[in-house]
C-alpha cells in the first residue's frame, strides 16, 4: 500500500508540475492570439466658418509594441457615427467635418486588424456655435462597408438642417459621391433631399455601393457580312510586294508617286480593318470584365446646396473595404 501511494503521489506531483509549466506559455501565447493592444488618439483643432463650427481631426494609433497599425477608424459623436477614414502607413488619418451648433462628445473608435486589438480614444469636448443663416451639417451610418468583390451594400447619408429657422423656402442639398476604386459605382436615394422652414430632424438618403466581380465570359461575335479572310490574305501580300518594287526603282519618278499612292491606301485599309480597336471589338468582342480591386478607401460623400448666389458645401467619408 505503502508503494502504491507513493507512486499515484508522484504522479500527481508530475502532473501538478506540467501544468503550471504550462500556464506561463499559454498566458504568453494568449495575446498573440488575439492581436497586440492598441492605442488611438484623437485631437481636434475648430475654426469659425462663416458663423460655423468646423473641426479638423487628427488620429494616431499605434500598437504597444510602438508600431503604426492598419485599417480604419470611426469618428463617433455621443456614440453616434460621423465619417469613417482609413489610416495610412504611419497609423494616422485625418478628417474635417462641420458641426452642428451645441456641444459634442467626439473619440475616434479603432475597428482592429490582423494584427491589433480594437480600440477608442478619449473622449473630446466641443462646443459648436450657433450662425445666423440656415445650413446644414452631413453624416453617415454605418460609416464602414465591407464588400466582396461584385456586391452590393447600403449605407445612409443623414442631412441635418442647422437653424432652418431663417429658411422663408425649402433648401435644396444635393448628394453625390468620390473617391471610388475603379469599376465601382454609388448612387443616392434620393439624390435631392429638402429642407423645409423651420425643420430640425435629420432627412436621410440611401447610398448604394456596387462593385464589380471579375468575368472570365468572353463575347464571340457572329461572322459580318462581307468580310472575306482569303480576299484579304492575297491583297495585303500584293500591295505590299508592290509598294516595295515601286521603291525599289527610286529613278523613275512616276513609280515612286504610285509607290506612295499605294502605301498611303494601305496604312487606310489596315486603319479600318484589323488595326482599328472597332474592329477589334467587333470581330473578337468585348474583354473581359475587370474586377473592383481589392483594399480600403476613403468615399468622400458631399452634400452642396446653392441659393442662387453663393454655394454651401460640406463633406464627410466613409471607408469602403474591397475583399475577394
Amino acid at each position: 500500500m505503502r508503494f502504491m501511494f507513493s507512486r499515484s503521489l508522484r504522479l500527481e506531483l508530475v502532473a501538478g508540475l506540467g501544468i503550471a509549466l504550462a500556464m506561463p506559455a499559454l498566458a504568453l501565447a494568449a495575446p498573440d492570439a488575439r492581436g497586440l493592444a492598441s492605442q488611438t488618439t484623437l485631437t481636434a483643432e475648430t475654426r469659425d466658418v462663416a458663423g460655423h463650427t468646423e473641426a479638423t481631426f487628427s488620429i494616431n494609433v499605434l500598437g504597444v509594441d510602438g508600431l503604426p497599425a492598419s485599417g480604419a477608424v470611426v469618428i463617433e459623436d455621443s456614440g453616434k457615427p460621423l465619417a469613417g477614414v482609413v489610416l495610412n502607413a504611419q497609423g494616422h488619418a485625418t478628417s474635417t467635418l462641420a458641426l452642428a451648433p451645441g456641444p459634442h462628445s467626439l473619440s475616434a473608435n479603432y475597428s482592429g486588424d490582423a494584427a491589433h486589438q480594437q480600440s477608442t480614444s478619449p473622449h473630446t469636448a466641443i462646443q459648436a456655435q450657433a450662425g445666423a443663416t440656415a445650413d446644414f451639417s452631413i453624416s453617415i451610418a454605418p460609416a464602414t462597408l465591407t464588400l466582396k468583390q461584385g456586391q452590393s451594400g447600403a449605407v445612409v447619408a443623414s442631412v441635418t438642417p442647422v437653424n432652418a429657422a431663417s429658411l422663408t423656402t425649402p433648401m435644396f442639398v444635393t448628394l453625390s459621391c468620390s473617391g471610388l476604386p475603379d469599376q465601382t459605382s454609388c448612387t443616392f436615394t434620393p439624390e435631392n433631399v429638402e429642407i423645409s422652414p423651420n425643420a430640425t430632424a435629420a432627412v436621410p438618403s440611401s447610398m448604394v455601393l456596387a462593385t464589380q466581380a471579375a468575368s472570365l465570359a468572353k463575347v464571340v461575335p457572329t461572322a459580318r457580312p462581307g468580310s472575306n479572310p482569303v480576299t484579304w490574305a492575297v491583297l495585303l501580300p500584293g500591295t505590299l510586294g508592290f509598294a516595295g518594287l515601286a521603291f525599289g526603282v527610286r529613278r523613275r519618278r512616276w513609280l515612286s508617286r504610285m509607290a506612295m499612292l499605294c502605301f498611303v491606301g494601305l496604312v487606310s485599309t489596315l486603319g479600318t480593318t484589323a488595326c482599328a480597336p472597332l474592329y477589334n471589338y467587333r470581330h473578337h468582342g468585348p474583354p473581359t470584365n475587370l474586377p473592383t480591386p481589392i483594399g480600403n478607401y476613403n468615399v468622400v460623400i458631399s452634400a452642396q446646396s446653392s441659393n442662387g448666389i453663393t454655394a454651401t458645401t460640406k463633406t464627410t467619408t466613409m471607408v469602403l473595404m474591397v475583399t475577394k
